[in-house]
């Protein structure tokens, strides 16, 4: 069977997609959580779910990792239903969850040790921490490491199986910036190894980093799916320039062609205006946008409806 995701491209068959979504629905009542989305994730990829809290983001990703059971829609990850999922299933992926682990009594690599003895084929408990800059807190207690290394020792939990699908829904709150860093290139380590990644995050720098496509979930609605490069279409990537009259006027326009307003505006003025800006819209700016068109959008329904 042929499955294609509108401006993405195809995925030429089932067996291609690690996650295969179909009219996802998850009703609260009269309140639709998460509300008919499609989506395909190609295996091998990096995806980012990105949106504002209680978008939806989190529902969708319990609801694909088989912790929350869905009201509608038909959903497959790694082939299987993810409500149906058995123990065999479960070690094919790996989780990291939003909130950090509980301290325990157990040192990092007695509990890296202990989840390892979970599955089948496990990554080297040593090489494990090596991967997440705790080597030097291997033998000490979890309870006793700070917030951001019981981050870090979630994040070794969800790889110590060598998962085929990787969970991560906000990794890296409580890293520093270096850490962060470090963090992505365990990344894109584990997308080299072919493993496929599904990432919730609010640091757009790091959907630009490691996602190769990215989908806003606005409302329960994925209002945009594509390249992290082609996200909100051509028309949200074209150049602003903004400057000021002789008078102070402010004057802003977008152009295809920022280089030849700039010459004209110059040329007009007899010298280089005040305040002139070339901005190309970051990832930030055009993802800020969809957000504020999705909620025009939804209060115009709401309108329409009262």
């Amino acid at each position: 069977m042929e499955i294609t995701t509108p401006g993405t491209g195809t995925i030429e068959s089932d067996a291609d997609a690690a996650v295969r979504i179909r009219g996802l629905r998850k009703d609260y009542g009269r309140l639709a959580a998460v509300d008919g989305i499609d989506l395909d994730i190609a295996r091998g990829e990096t995806f980012a779910l990105l949106g504002p809290n209680g978008a939806g983001k989190s529902t969708t990703v319990e609801i694909l990792e088989g912790y929350r059971l869905r009201s509608g829609g038909d959903v497959s990850v790694l082939g299987v239903d993810p409500a149906r999922g058995d123990l065999a299933w479960k070690a094919r992926i790996g989780i990291v969850l939003q909130s950090a682990t509980e301290p325990g009594t157990a040192t990092v690599r007695e509990q890296l040790r202990q989840f390892a003895g979970y599955y089948p084929n496990p990554r080297d408990v040593d090489e494990v921490i090596a991967a997440v800059g705790l080597e030097e807190k291997a033998r000490t207690r979890v309870a006793k490491l700070s917030g951001g290394q019981r981050r870090r020792v979630d994040v070794a939990l969800g790889i110590i199986g060598r998962p085929e699908l990787l969970f991560l829904d906000e990794p890296t709150t409580g890293f520093d910036p270096e850490a962060r860093r470090e963090f992505w290139q365990l990344i894109r380590s584990l997308k080299a190894e072919g493993t496929t990644i599904l990432l919730t995050t609010h640091y757009l720098d790091e959907a630009a980093q490691l996602g190769d496509r990215a989908g806003v979930i606005i409302g329960g609605r994925l209002v945009d799916v594509g390249a992290i490069d082609e996200l909100g279409g051509a028309e949200a990537r074209v150049p602003i320039v903004r400057w000021r009259e002789a008078g102070g006027a402010l004057r802003e326009v977008r152009t295809d062609r920022p280089a030849e307003l700039v010459a004209s505006v110059v040329a007009r003025l007899g010298g280089e205006p005040e305040g002139l800006e070339v901005i190309r819209p970051s990832l930030e700016d055009i993802y800020l946008q969809l957000v504020h068109s999705a909620g025009a959008e939804a209060h115009d329904r709401e309108e329409a409806l009262a």
